[in-house]
């Protein structure tokens, strides 16, 4: 059975069983291994991607249930040689340590800023308490994300009314 579904936005056919969680075929099927496999129980935050602007648990998720919608990855934020906001700040930030949570509190974090632009520091620590970081790099990734929420804004003001990013 073929599921449609749109990854990075482009539209893209998946052939696994529509019960595959979605985290496999990001990363089996279509290559995309930014989201990781950390305990496949919901429990650590490093599979987070985004479904329809919603920071979601890719390794929870059945493939049937993102039929039709959008899915976006850390590989959808920018590239290495044009990160996106929210990568060059982690980048700007020496976020990352062993780096596996980092596309994880990448993704939640775009969700959250998505959601609400000018969410406060306590409402940005809240939405990040999904994801874990064991080696404790959580100060650098709170900067980071402040920083990337700071070029977000600055970068939106100067935008024509009606131009949308993402």
């Amino acid at each position: 059975m073929t599921t449609r579904l749109t990854v990075n936005g482009a539209v893209v056919d998946a052939e696994s069983d529509p019960d595959t969680p979605l985290l496999y075929v990001l990363r089996d099927e279509l290559g995309l291994h930014g989201a990781k496999y950390g305990c496949g129980l919901g429990q650590c935050g490093a599979c987070t991607v985004m479904v329809d602007g919603t920071a979601v648990l890719s390794c929870l998720m059945p493939l049937l249930t993102v039929e039709g919608r959008k899915v976006l990855t850390v590989e959808g934020l920018g590239t290495a040689d044009a990160p996106g906001p929210m990568q060059a700040a982690f980048i700007a930030e020496q976020a990352a340590q062993c780096g596996y949570c980092i596309p994880g509190m990448m993704m939640r974090a775009q969700a959250t800023l998505t959601a609400n632009p000018g969410a406060s520091e306590q409402e940005i620590r809240e939405a990040l308490e999904f994801n874990l970081c064991r080696c404790g790099t959580h100060i650098r990734i709170l900067r980071a994300i402040l920083r990337a929420q700071g070029e977000m804004q600055q970068a939106a003001a100067s935008r024509p009314v009606g131009e949308d990013v993402l």
